[in-house]
């Protein structure tokens, strides 16, 4: 079956991109933008230190920091796995009252400022907070300014980007193999298991790799709830603002290392974020 007419162009073309030069008055200001984001970039790189670079990144203080940022950003990531996913389903697949309200405050995060989320999250954890009052009472668990601190904090401001992006493939799955499979006996956590998670699992691993990536690099909400103490809950973002006071060239050795891993994120999610359809 051939396209409709207004979908398509002379010769085959779909629509979408303008043959046509590009006038003065929008090249300029988007060569600007261009600039302005690259800049910075490009000054890091040129700044760096390439001569002593081996030695800063072999130095302990930054292996420690490297390894508890890997662990926290891996161990927040598998938490939002476990409860973002079925929070996806739930805002995807469910009707219920508020459920606009709902994902207002599960995206919230990602407006929020993150030292806000780190107070939020001490007025609630905290030794005197809503919450972490009874743990520490109860159970004698105290979370803030430890490394399970630094997972939750880290885990507040990365799960919603899971959310958002399985709830977004949720959406563009056909249910009617849901449905299928309920008429064939399966229970809905059975469709859901063995139908439902391999159709949507690109998203849910798009998700996961946004998630432990902006993991990777939080700061404001770590440094808030979590501190900042050197083997225990300093990760890489800590690590740089401290070196950038003491050792510039150290917070740019630091830095790169963190480009590094954004940009290896940013190849690995080519195919699905940054091509056109």
């Amino acid at each position: 079956m051939t396209p409709p007419a207004s979908h398509t162009l002379e010769g085959g073309r779909r629509p979408g991109r303008i043959r046509t030069g590009v006038p003065v008055a929008l090249l300029l200001p988007a060569l600007v933008g261009l600039a302005f984001l690259l800049l910075p970039l490009l000054a890091l790189l040129v700044r760096a230190p390439w001569h002593s670079l081996p030695e800063q990144l072999t130095s302990p203080e930054v292996w420690q920091a490297l390894r508890l940022s890997l662990v926290c950003a891996t161990s927040a990531t598998a938490v939002s796995l476990v409860v973002g996913v079925p929070l996806a389903w739930l805002l995807a697949r469910t009707d219920f009252p508020g459920r606009g309200l709902v994902r207002a405050l599960v995206t919230l995060p990602l407006v929020l400022p993150p030292v806000v989320g780190g107070v939020a999250l001490l007025l609630a954890l905290g030794r005197n907070g809503v919450v972490g009052q009874w743990l520490g009472a109860w159970f004698g668990i105290t979370l803030p300014f430890t490394t399970t601190g630094v997972v939750l904090a880290e885990t507040f401001v990365a799960m919603p980007f899971l959310v958002i992006s399985v709830e977004g493939t949720l959406r563009a799955a056909d249910p009617r193999y849901e449905e299928a499979a309920a008429t064939l006996g399966a229970s809905r956590f059975t469709a859901f298991r063995r139908v439902t998670l391999p159709l949507i699992a690109p998203g849910v691993a798009a998700g996961a790799v946004l998630a432990w990536a902006r993991a990777l690099g939080e700061f404001g909400a770590t440094i808030t709830f979590a501190g900042n103490f050197p083997g225990r809950t300093q990760t890489m973002p800590l690590a740089v603002y401290l070196a950038l006071q003491n050792d510039p060239e150290a917070a740019i050795a630091l830095s790169l290392v963190l480009l590094a891993v954004s940009i290896a994120v940013l190849a690995g999610l080519r195919d699905r974020w940054t091509t056109a359809s």
